[in-house]
Formats: structure tokens, C-alpha cells, sequence
């Protein structure tokens, strides 16, 4: 059972850690590296896709391989034991009455693991990456003598240094060690291969890996510099003949070279006498040789630094982890810690490089890169402007835009592998984001804000290559004069939801082209129809023309866009209603040589053009796709698959029905209040299962769908395939909060909760996953966008604490179980610059259909309502103080 330390902050401690299967820790920092570590210190270690220094692992190779971190003891030069856990004879032991008893305590990028053996020797390790600008990994290991009786120790720690790409695991795994260089120096052992071989060919290698330990500050007595030497014939890293039949120590100074390396570091013996402890430390380090600043984390061995860098560390995210919340249950409020947390995981790791997460090479995708920032603009706001310009130059002049970031700002790729594949959805997420923004800010200058496109050979919305695109103009949009063209924001948005929506099927619903949402709705391109973002991107359509308003009222007539969007603005009603014609203005639009030139558009004539087109969309949805089924209750359908048959409804097989295409009839207004408590009850009865979690993605279709997507390839109840998939779930409670069904929005976020909590079923640390399998485990945990989205519900639904272009609002959703015995629940938030904590008070313990804001308070003095709604506006809050904590307290009646 997984215990929180304290009602203060997110620690936990776990018992037996490795009668778990699968449990696996990240540590990291913002400054390049990403290592997962696991209860017995395996898992891996890297700065890159081409720079791992442990071998790279799958979530399998957690429990098949025999590499780890490892750290021998032999004790009065006799027994052998491993602290970590990692002997043959520990392994025989698990599941017996002589199995050690270990602890397992984590907190914000740091382990813990106790092991206390039979014969009376206790191991207490912690690792962790401090948050400071240096590429190390770090272990301390503290070794106590529990018996009576004095006890001389000899410490070897075994970690074998992979040092390349992790593309070389499989590919030229052996010849890539010849390239091998491996140095003895006073502290450790460490490797600089002459090249790489991976996918950028061969190239002269500058990065060196570095194993490196102390003894309570002294140095090893020598080293063992390969696995081959460690191990001996027949030997093996949990079972190696060294200690039987020990090879010569290598000393400072000496190479060796050619062979799989190991940072084997063997130190002195040192006795200990009953009570007493000696303390080890350990240094996993990445160098670019091209780096030329002092090296300074060989400090780290020093205890005093190991401390403070740990402490360093740990204040660093606890203060970087900046919403707290205060409801009747301490778990909930602690797990939100962790949800919190998970959107910084997913910035350093992108969507690889842990063990669930063994795909890609690095870099986050378009669609993770605007939903991470809807977390950002809860916890760091002030980083998300400029992030959001520099995104914005990801979008193709057609609408499509780069699929792939890069590690640097406004870095963009076509595709991993320059695949011609676009996903419908796209072009939804950047305005989901930068309306938020707005929202929060009250920022309308962003629209006006000017930034370049991305371009590339691929162009028609992805049906056609560029024979006149060249290398040189670096994937930048020229004009006629070959010139970067920039344009504004608004024009960005505006290509983006105007391409789309005049790209449709034989339905008049947006082509689902690669994917959308769902990636694995992947084989439905040439036919398929995604009716569920149709919704969404009328829904856009609306809320553009919303903030168009908003200029309006400051003084703007007008706004300058391509003259392109000429074609596609002014599209009269007749002509948005016939399928036909829509494609023939996209087609128009598409052939369309660029020039650069640009005209002036009425913000009237804008504003109206997107209503219209808005309103006929969800009323075409409405009229087309819903479905009343025999037992009473009602959903929409929300795709077409590659046949053009509609794929939701009652079949011969059964009731087919997805989640998403609910979430987005409900999220877009295009459900009617008539619909909504029909689409609940539908949801409850055909995809609902609390013992996984609640909200199952679809039903079972009985059939492997290739005319849709490879999801129906998955064995039923796993990922895609109506798995409880995380980030569809929280969004459904998302959008039955904003549709003001709180009842039912907290019952989907609470039961995914409750059983994320429950280590026994769920069998995860705390946080959210991407999904849950059909036994209840959580699965690919940490990198998900299901965290954003958990945190922007909490926030902003349930808490109801959002802005309202820059206004503080309130409008709380909490039921009455959240309150604490005197009624209160809090959260504390930063919001314009300024740190809040946010208290409600229902005294009469109300239900959120019932109470409402009678009375507001600012740091203890009356705030009066503005037109009766319950805000503090913008102009107050820049009075207000950036050093204090400004409390807000709600009375709720």
C-alpha cells in the first residue's frame, strides 16, 4: 500500500516495492538528463536518443535483464550480497520466508530504498538528478551494521556503461563497442568511444560517460573496467566469478579498450562496529568534450554536497509543483501533487525515453506540445507568450503543420521519418490553448502578434509534394520575393480552422486523413470522417468570433490577412452547405500560388463568416448524427470509416459507441440540453466499469476494423481498443463541468482517481496513466497529456478559478463530500503574477446546483461583485503585491 509521509507534501513510502512488477521512478532535470530507475536501481540513463549511458530499456527489460546499478558488499569476507536486491540467490529468495525487507520512499525527482539483511547489515540508498545545470546522476548509500557484533565490509559497485545510441541495441551492438575508450581516473572509470554509428552516420563521438564513487571522500582502490573481466566465463552480472576468482585491478592511468564496458569500482575494507555507518557515493556523469567549462560534479561525492544537492533538489520542485488543493480527502489532495507534477515529466522526457514509453527518439508531437501548455498557463503563465509565437510558426500555409518539435524553440520536423501525414485534428489544439491564454491573461495584443510558417516539399493538405521547394529558405514560408513571410496570429489561427473546415468527406464532416485525436484511427485516410472534431472545430469557429468581438469593442475595424483567405471567408451559406462546393473553394485556396500579398478584412465580415459556418456544422451534426437506441438512450455518432459507413449505432454484433465522440458533442454545445442526460445514461450503461477505473474508450466491435484503424487490431480493453484511456475519461468530466453537470463530472475525474490511488489494483506511484488495462494496472505512466488536462479540470472546472480575459473569476463545482468538516476547501494557484490561495466556504454543505457566491473577501475586506458576477478584475489585481500570498475567501450560500 503506497503511504503518504505527511498531510505536508508528496512523499510516499511503499513496502516490498518489488512484489510489484513493473514500478519504475523518473528522475531528471531540466537540463538534459532522463534517467528511470526501478526498486532495484535498474532502468536506464541518457541525455538523447544517441547518448545513453545505461543500456536503453523496454518496460520487459525491467524484469529480464541483469544490468542495473548494482552495489556488492561482501561482509567479513565471506557472504555476498547485493544492497540493491540483485544477486541470484536474493532473486531465489523473493517469494520465500527468507526475503530481505525493503522500503521503497520517493518524492519529486528523488528514491529511496531500505534493505536490511538476515545477517544484519542495512543498505539505505538514494538517488536522484539535482535540479542544478550539471549532467549527473547521483547515489548515496548508507550502510549500517544492525547486529552485535562488528563486521568488516568490502563495497563494489558493477554498472555497466552502455555509452552510445540506443539505436546500436540492436544495430551493430558488438562492433560498436570496438569503438570503446576506456580511462581510469582517481575517482572512477571513464568511456569516450571514438564515434558514433547511428542514424546520423558516422561521426567523430565528443560525448564521454563517467562512472565515478567515494568512500566517505576517499577514493577506490582500483577498478574493473569490463563486463567481461566482472563477470568471467559462465559468470553473469547477478551471479559474477570476480568475487570467486577476482581479476587484477586496473589503477589510475590505464586504458583499455574494445570490449562492453563496466564501471567497476572496488574499495577498501572498512569495519564497522555494532550501530556504527559508513557512507558511499556515486556519480553516474555525461561530458561533451566540446565543452570546455570546469567540471564540477565530481563535488557531488563529497556528503555534504550529496546533501545539500538533494535538498536543492527537492525545494526546487516542491516550489516548481505550485498548485496545491485542499479538499476532505488528504490522498486527493496529495495525489494532485503528482498530477501537477507530470506535465514537467513530459517537457523534459517529451514521449520517449521511459520504459512504457519505447517509442520515437525524442521531442515532443504537435498536439503534446499546445496541451502541455494548458498546465503551463496554470503553474508558470509567464513562460507561455513566447512560447506560443514560437509555436505558431509549426503551421503550414495549408492548414497542416510539422508533426515533430525539437529540442530548441520554434525547432520544427516534418514527420520522424519525412512521412506525408497529416491528423485532422491538428489545427484544433493551438486555438484551444491561445483562447485559454487570452482567457487568462486578457492578452488580445497576441492575436496582432506576427510570426513565420513552416514549409516544407509537402503541401495540399498532404496530397502533394513541392517540386519548386528549396533547402535553402530552411523550412521557412517565402514570399514573392523570396522573403520570410510572416503573418499574424490570428492569420495563423484562421488558415488553420478554415483549410479544415472545407476539407470534407462525402458526409460534409472534416476527412480524418492520417488520424485524429485517436492516433491509432490510422487507415481510414481517404474516406474516413471524424464527426466528433467536426463539433470541436465549430466550437472554435464560435469562440473566435467571440474574441473578434472583444477587438471590436477596443476599437478595431479591420485586420490585415493573406489575400488567400478571401476564398474561404467569404463562402456564402448556399456554398458552405453543399459538400461539393466547400472543396472546390479549398481546391481554389490550395492552387493558389503564394505571393505574400495581403488585404484588409472587416472584422464584421470575419465574425460573421465563422458563425454561419459554425452554426451550420453542429446543426448538420445534430440533424445527421445522433442515434436513439431501442433502450432509451441517445449519443452521437462520431466517425465514418473508410467505407463511408457510419461506425457507431446498433450493429448485428451489438452496440457500437466511443467516448470520444461524446466528449466533443458535449465539449462543443453541439449536444442540446435534451441530449445531455441521454448521452450520460448511455455512457453509464454501455462504456462505464469502476473496477478499471470508469470511462472505457468505445465497446467491444468484434471485428478488426482495417477499413478505420490499427486500434482494433489491440486485444479488447487495451489501449485504444476501450481501454479506461485517461485523457478521454478527464476530459469527459471536463466537458460535463462546463455543461454545469457537476454530479457527473466528478464522478468521471473521481472514479479515475480513486482507482489511480489504489496501489493494490492500480500498481502504480502515484499519478495519472495513459490507460488502464483490463485487470486494472495502470499503464505508460508519467508522459501524458492526461495530466494537463486532470490539472486544467481541477483548476479551472471544479475549483471553478479561471480567467475571464484577465479578470480573476469565480465558479466553483466542488459537491458537497469535498468540503472538510467545517465546510472549506482550498487551492492554491498563482494567477497575473500573483500567488492566491482561493478558500470556499459552504457552511450548509450545498450541492453545486444549489449554492452560489453571496460573498466575496480580499484579504479580509469586502470585494463588491461587478455586475453581479463574482470576479476581481484585472485593473485590482495589478494592485495587489507579487511578494504576498493573497487570500480569497468565497462564501458559498
Amino acid at each position: 500500500m503506497i503511504r503518504y509521509l505527511n498531510d505536508h507534501d508528496e512523499s510516499f513510502r511503499l513496502e516490498h516495492p518489488e512484489w510489484t512488477s513493473g514500478l519504475y521512478f523518473p528522475l531528471a532535470n531540466e537540463h538534459g538528463v532522463m534517467s528511470s530507475i526501478s526498486p532495484n536501481l535498474s532502468g536506464d540513463l541518457k541525455i538523447s536518443q544517441n547518448a545513453f549511458l545505461l543500456p536503453p530499456v523496454s518496460i520487459e527489460n525491467l524484469h529480464n535483464d541483469k544490468s542495473s546499478r548494482n552495489i556488492w558488499v561482501k561482509v567479513n569476507g565471506e557472504i555476498l550480497w547485493s544492497a540493491t536486491g540483485k544477486s541470484s540467490s536474493q532473486e531465489a529468495q523473493l517469494f520465500t520466508d527468507k526475503k530481505e525487507t525493503t522500503v521503497l520512499e520517493a518524492g519529486f525527482m528523488h528514491q529511496k530504498t531500505e534493505r536490511t539483511s538476515s545477517f544484519g547489515l542495512k543498505a539505505e540508498i538514494t538517488s536522484y538528478v539535482p535540479s542544478e545545470d550539471v549532467l549527473v546522476e547521483v547515489t548515496g548509500v548508507t550502510l549500517t551494521n544492525t547486529s552485535s557484533e562488528a563486521m568488516d565490509v568490502e563495497v563494489f559497485s558493477a554498472t555497466p556503461i552502455y555509452g552510445r545510441s540506443a539505436d546500436n541495441i540492436r544495430d551493430h551492438r558488438h562492433v560498436t563497442a570496438l569503438l570503446h575508450r576506456v580511462h581510469t581516473e582517481k575517482f572512477g572509470v571513464s568511456v569516450c568511444p571514438t564515434m558514433s554509428f547511428d542514424e546520423r552516420g558516422h561521426q567523430k563521438n565528443t560525448v564521454s560517460y563517467g562512472a565515478y564513487g567515494a568512500m566517505d571522500g576517499e577514493a577506490p582502490l582500483g577498478f574493473v573496467t569490463t563486463i567481461k573481466d566482472f563477470i568471467g566465463e559462465g559468470g553473469s552480472l547477478e551471479n559474477p566469478r570476480y568475487f570467486t576468482k577476482p581479476t587484477p585491478l586496473a589503477k589510475e592511468g590505464e586504458t583499455s579498450e574494445g570490449f562492453e564496458a563496466l564501471g567497476g569500482l572496488q574499495f577498501g575494507k572498512r569495519t564497522l562496529l555494532p550501530g556504527e555507518s559508513t557512507f558511499y557515493s556515486f556519480l553516474l556523469t555525461f561530458k561533451d568534450e566540446m565543452d570546455s567549462s570546469e567540471d564540477s560534479v565530481l563535488a557531488y561525492l563529497e556528503k555534504d554536497q550529496f546533501e545539500n544537492g538533494l535538498e536543492k533538489t527537492i525545494k526546487y520542485w516542491r516550489e516548481k509543483v505550485n498548485i496545491r488543493v485542499n479538499t476532505s480527502s488528504s490522498s486527493f489532495n496529495q495525489w494532485m501533487r503528482w498530477v501537477a507534477f507530470q506535465p514537467f515529466l513530459r517537457r523534459i522526457y517529451g514521449c520517449s525515453f521511459l520504459p512504457h514509453h519505447d517509442y520515437g527518439k525524442g521531442g515532443r508531437g504537435w498536439r503534446d506540445l499546445w496541451q502541455d501548455c494548458l498546465a503551463l498557463l496554470i503553474m508558470e503563465p509567464s513562460k507561455v507568450r513566447e512560447m506560443l509565437l514560437q509555436n505558431f510558426a509549426g503551421v503550414r500555409i495549408d492548414g497542416t503543420n510539422a508533426t515533430i518539435i525539437g529540442m530548441n524553440p520554434g525547432e520544427f520536423v516534418a514527420d520522424r521519418n519525412n512521412i506525408t501525414r497529416v491528423w485532422m485534428d491538428h489545427a484544433m489544439w493551438p486555438f484551444l490553448t491561445t483562447h485559454l491564454y487570452i482567457q487568462q491573461t486578457g492578452d488580445l495584443k497576441l492575436l496582432q502578434e506576427e510570426t513565420t510558417y513552416f514549409s516544407d516539399p509537402q503541401i495540399h493538405r498532404g496530397e502533394k509534394k513541392d517540386p519548386a521547394w528549396k533547402q535553402e529558405h530552411k523550412n521557412l514560408l517565402m514570399d514573392a520575393q523570396e522573403k520570410p513571410y510572416k503573418g499574424t496570429v490570428l492569420e495563423h489561427i484562421l488558415v488553420e480552422h478554415l483549410t479544415a473546415v472545407h476539407d470534407v468527406g462525402a458526409h460534409g464532416h472534416l476527412k480524418i486523413h492520417g488520424a485524429d485525436w485517436n492516433d491509432a484511427l490510422d487507415m481510414a485516410d481517404k474516406n474516413g470522417e471524424s464527426v466528433a472534431f467536426t463539433a470541436m472545430y465549430a466550437k472554435n469557429l464560435e469562440d473566435i468570433a467571440d474574441l473578434l468581438m472583444e477587438l471590436k469593442k477596443e476599437g478595431h475595424n479591420a485586420v490585415d490577412l493573406t489575400s488567400q483567405l478571401q476564398v474561404l471567408l467569404q463562402t456564402s451559406t448556399s456554398d458552405f452547405s453543399s459538400i461539393e462546393k466547400k472543396k472546390e473553394r479549398l481546391t481554389m485556396y490550395l492552387n493558389t500560388p503564394f505571393t505574400g500579398e495581403r488585404k484588409s478584412f472587416f472584422l464584421e465580415e470575419i465574425i460573421g463568416s465563422l458563425r454561419t459556418k459554425a452554426a451550420f456544422m453542429k446543426e448538420w451534426i445534430r440533424s445527421n448524427e445522433w442515434l436513439e437506441t431501442e433502450d432509451g438512450h441517445g449519443f452521437f455518432n462520431g466517425y465514418y470509416d473508410n467505407h463511408k459507413r457510419p461506425v457507431e449505432g446498433s450493429f448485428s454484433g451489438g452496440l457500437r459507441m466511443m467516448l470520444t465522440s461524446q466528449v466533443f458533442s458535449v465539449m462543443s454545445s453541439t449536444a442540446e440540453e435534451s441530449q445531455l442526460k441521454k448521452i450520460v445514461r448511455a455512457c453509464d450503461a454501455h462504456l462505464y466499469d469502476p473496477k478499471i477505473g470508469g470511462y472505457k474508450l468505445n465497446t467491444n466491435f468484434h471485428e478488426v476494423k482495417m477499413d478505420l484503424g490499427r486500434m482494433f487490431g489491440f486485444a479488447y480493453g487495451h489501449k485504444e481498443n476501450g481501454a479506461v484511456f485517461s485523457h478521454m475519461t478527464v476530459m469527459y468530466g471536463y466537458a460535463l463541468y462546463q455543461r454545469g453537470l457537476a454530479k457527473e463530472g466528478y464522478k468521471a475525474l473521481n472514479t479515475l482517481f480513486a482507482h489511480c490511488a489504489d496501489f493494490e489494483n492500480s500498481k502504480i506511484y502515484p499519478g495519472i496513466p495513459e490507460y488502464i488495462d483490463p485487470e486494472g494496472r495502470g499503464t505508460y505512466h508519467y508522459l501524458t497529456g492526461s495530466a494537463s488536462w486532470m490539472l486544467l479540470s481541477v483548476v479551472t472546472q471544479m475549483f471553478g478559478v479561471r480567467g475571464r480575459l484577465g479578470d480573476l473569476y469565480f465558479h466553483p463545482q466542488l459537491v458537497s463530500e469535498q468540503f472538510d468538516m467545517e465546510g472549506k476547501a482550498s487551492i492554491l494557484l498563482p494567477f497575473s503574477g500573483k500567488s492566491f490561495k482561493i478558500l470556499y466556504v459552504n457552511e450548509r454543505n450545498l450541492s453545486p446546483d444549489v449554492y452560489k457566491v453571496q460573498e466575496i473577501l480580499l484579504n479580509g475586506e469586502t470585494y463588491p461583485f461587478h455586475e453581479g458576477i463574482p470576479q476581481i478584475r484585472k485593473e485590482d489585481l495589478m494592485t495587489l503585491s507579487e511578494k504576498n500570498l493573497h487570500e480569497v475567501t468565497l462564501i458559498l450560500d
